[in-house]
Parts: structure tokens; C-alpha cells; sequence
């Protein structure tokens, strides 16, 4: 199986592939083989509203407010002491083929050395470079761009522990040609997702879009993961006034008695004045 990982870069970049940050300290302190935050360009990492996990372990739920037109990127961050490599969906679709997932381990995926994180920005479309993720409309999404609106604002990771370390790590392009991502990819995983020209009433669910092409070194390496996933994360992103109304978040607000912005500056008229 390749997987995927990032070349060093030789200066910081945005850019999910130029910095692997190490996490020693979140080992010991998390239960979960990764972490997964969503980072936006504008707000940073996204608070993540904790969701029933339908009793299952292995299962992670949680629901993010998503704002229309951000930027974003999926960072994951392996706890354990061995690599891992995780299948990443976004609205349904495999961020490295762009071809529907079923989070399978025959599917593309990313692998991460031991306590170490990466950050995924966007659907890969070459080696070295991605389409940028954005909060959308579903009209506008890559996804709802094939008709697919079957797993729509659902970011979704399968991770998947190594069967066996296999030699030699790293597989140079003269090696295996196959490996290159635009060799393989699904259908018209290459090509930007049109927007749509019609004006879309605003729905209540949110997608993601194929954004502006931007710079992300990658290598292939050879990884074989177990028959099963280990573990799985799914993270449903909504607009701020759906979450509202679910109840997700608390939108309720009350003025603050000592921070009264709407007087002017000046002291009122008393009642009946």
C-alpha cells in the first residue's frame, strides 16, 4: 500500500506538508491514537462540540462550526509510538484520489511517523501540490461537483496501525511510477469543481469547495495496514445558526449589566420621560 507524507521545506510555510510537529507530550495524556483538529486560516484551531459516539471505543463524534468562504486544513496528530497512516474524507471523498471513500484500508491514505502531526489543506492533485479546503455551500462543494451529496459536511478519518515495517521505507519515483498521485487519481480528481453560476438559497448544511492551488511537497513511502481500522473520527461541520438550533451550542445572550455599549456615552432619560 503508499501512503503519503511530507518533504521537509526550507523555510516555514502555510502550507500542511512543510512543518511535522512533535507531540511527545500528547502521548501520555490522550486515550486516542490521534488527535484531529480542524485549523482555520482565520480563527485558529475550532473548539469541537463533543457528540454521542453511538457506544462504540473506537469511534469519535464531534460537530464544528464551519463560517462560509473560511479556509481550512484537518490536522492530525499520532499519540502512539509507531507509524500510522489514516484515511482522510472530506464530504465523502478521499482527499488524495478524490474518488468516494468507504474509509477502507486499500483506499489512498497519509502516514505519520511515531508522535508526530501533520496538516491536510486541500485535495491533492499532484505531488507537490493541493486545491484549498473551504466552508461552502453544497452547491459549490468538490463533492456536490459529482453528485455526490451522500456524506455532505462530514470530515471523516479511518486510522490504521502498521502490519509490518516494510523495506525500503521510502520509494523513489523511478521505482514506482504507479505511486505518483496524478497517475491514479479517481475521476476528475484533477479538475476544479465548478462554481455554481445560479444563486443558491442558503442551506443548512455546509460543504467543502476545491479551492486555489497552493504548494505541498509530499513523498510516497510504502506502508501495509492492518486487515481493520483502528480507530475512526468523524466531525460534522455546520453553519454557527444551525448548531444553534440543534441545541449544539448555547446562543442564548443577555446583556452585561455593567457593559451597556447602546447608551451613547451619555446618561438616559428616566422612565416615562
Amino acid at each position: 500500500m503508499n501512503g503519503y507524507r511530507s518533504r521537509p521545506a526550507g523555510r516555514k510555510t502555510g502550507f500542511w506538508a512543510a512543518v511535522m510537529l512533535v507531540a511527545l507530550s500528547a502521548a501520555s495524556a490522550s486515550a486516542a491514537i490521534v488527535d484531529v483538529d480542524v485549523v482555520s486560516d482565520a480563527r485558529g484551531t475550532l473548539p469541537l462540540y463533543r457528540a454521542d459516539s453511538r457506544g462504540r471505543a473506537d469511534s469519535h463524534r464531534s460537530y464544528v462550526d464551519a463560517r462560509k468562504g473560511e479556509r481550512y486544513g484537518i490536522r492530525v496528530r499520532n499519540n502512539s509510538g509507531g507509524r500510522i497512516a489514516v484515511v482522510v474524507a472530506v464530504d465523502g471523498r478521499n482527499i488524495i484520489s478524490g474518488t468516494m471513500s468507504h474509509l477502507r484500508g486499500d483506499e489512498r491514505m497519509y502516514v505519520l511517523p511515531p508522535h508526530e502531526s501533520a496538516t491536510y489543506e486541500g485535495w491533492r492533485t499532484e505531488r507537490d501540490t493541493v486545491n484549498r479546503f473551504y466552508f461552502t455551500e453544497p452547491g459549490d462543494s468538490y463533492a456536490g461537483a459529482f453528485g455526490d451529496r451522500s456524506a455532505m459536511g462530514v470530515i471523516a478519518i479511518a486510522v490504521y496501525r502498521e502490519a509490518s515495517v516494510p523495506f525500503p521505507t521510502i520509494l523513489r519515483d523511478r521505482e514506482a511510477p504507479s505511486a505518483r498521485p496524478g497517475s491514479e487519481k479517481g475521476a476528475g480528481a484533477g479538475a476544479a469543481a465548478p462554481r455554481s453560476s445560479a444563486p443558491e438559497k442558503r442551506s443548512e448544511s455546509a460543504g467543502t469547495g476545491f479551492g486555489e492551488e497552493t504548494a505541498s511537497p509530499s513523498v510516497t513511502v510504502a506502508f501495509r495496514p492492518e486487515p481493520g481500522a483502528a480507530e475512526r473520527h468523524f466531525l460534522k461541520y455546520e453553519w454557527r445558526q444551525t448548531l444553534c438550533r440543534k441545541g449544539i451550542i448555547d446562543c442564548r445572550w443577555s446583556r452585561n449589566r455593567l457593559w451597556d455599549d447602546d447608551d451613547g456615552g451619555y446618561a438616559p432619560y428616566p422612565p416615562g420621560r
